[in-house]
């Protein structure tokens, strides 16, 4: 054991530097010769007189010191190729140790760009909710109250109920049905909104990215849509494949933003992250219509959540 812990704590983990290890070579040569020695002694002078019963011839310390020959044949070599298979194990576990926490390290560094991209989003969805009830506030519009309330409720998935990775489908059509009536209020009869759902058991899903994907719609759909906009939303799924389009209509004078292009930018990043080669995005538009499709294998998110 002597002799592991000597090879495997003091020689190897400086062989393995840059540095000169012609002073390393030096110490391996006069730490096995002292341990070999040592072990020898040991045996001759402790373990001998247990076993052995008196009188019997032992080898004096000079003896055992300057024996080189016996120490290297029946010390050295049989300690060295026993120290070998420790230092072997002690290898494997420190490389394993190393992935472990190499693993850990990448998933806490994807776990906070995740949650960067969601603090990205979350804001600008917050921002353009308060300034539509502050408009209302400003008319003594009766729909102010009715709007700060369902804000509430959206404030409270946000920031309580879509913390985690992953929430259940039925959550985010709660909030989705939420954030249209909200916006509902602020556009009257002049909006029609259809939404469409059908779905074969409640799976889990990536929280807010539906969201991101129905403000969008409303933004440069109703919000530039001048004339009687027009979105429609279909949620689907079935046996874990999750689809989910949106489509609005577009002003004739509506183009595409720089805001709009971070959103979606964020969209595929956090999609990159937590569906990597699971999932297909895609956006198309023509003169009048805009739309976003997404689709999701969930066949494994389930056991994540």
């Amino acid at each position: 054991m002597l002799f592991a812990y000597f090879l495997s704590y003091r020689i190897l983990p400086r062989l393995m530097t840059p540095k000169n290890h012609s002073m390393v070579w030096l110490e391996f040569i006069v730490g096995c010769y002292l341990i070999s020695a040592i072990n020898r002694t040991i045996i001759i002078y402790v373990l001998e007189p247990i076993v052995r019963t008196p009188p019997f011839i032992q080898e004096s310390i000079f003896e055992i010191f300057t024996d080189i020959s016996k120490l290297f044949r029946s010390y050295f070599i049989q300690s060295f190729f026993l120290s070998l298979f420790f230092v072997f194990v002690k290898q494997v576990k420190n490389q394993y140790l190393v992935q472990k926490k190499a693993l850990l390290l990448e998933k806490q560094k994807a776990e906070t760009e995740l949650k960067v991209l969601k603090a990205q989003l979350n804001p600008h969805f917050l921002f353009n909710t308060l300034n539509n009830i502050y408009s209302l506030s400003l008319v003594n519009s009766p729909i102010t109250s009715p709007s700060i309330a369902v804000l509430s409720e959206i404030l409270d998935c946000i920031l309580y109920r879509c913390s985690g990775t992953y929430v259940p489908v039925s959550q985010e059509i709660a909030l989705l049905n939420n954030y249209i009536a909200l916006e509902k209020l602020r556009y009257d009869e002049r909006l029609s909104v259809i939404f469409n759902t059908d779905i074969d058991h409640n799976d889990v899903i990536a929280p807010l990215i539906l969201l991101s994907l129905v403000e969008n719609a409303f933004k440069h759909g109703a919000g530039e849509d001048t004339d009687s906009p027009v979105i429609v939303i279909d949620l689907k799924l079935k046996n874990s494949h999750f689809t989910f389009t949106v489509k609005n209509t577009i002003g004739k004078s509506e183009t595409e933003s720089e805001n709009g292009k971070i959103g979606l930018n964020n969209i595929i990043q956090q999609l990159d992250k937590i569906y990597p080669e699971n999932y297909t995005f895609e956006v198309t538009k023509n003169d009048t219509h805009f739309t976003a499709h997404l689709e999701i294998k969930l066949q494994n998110d389930s056991n994540q959540a």
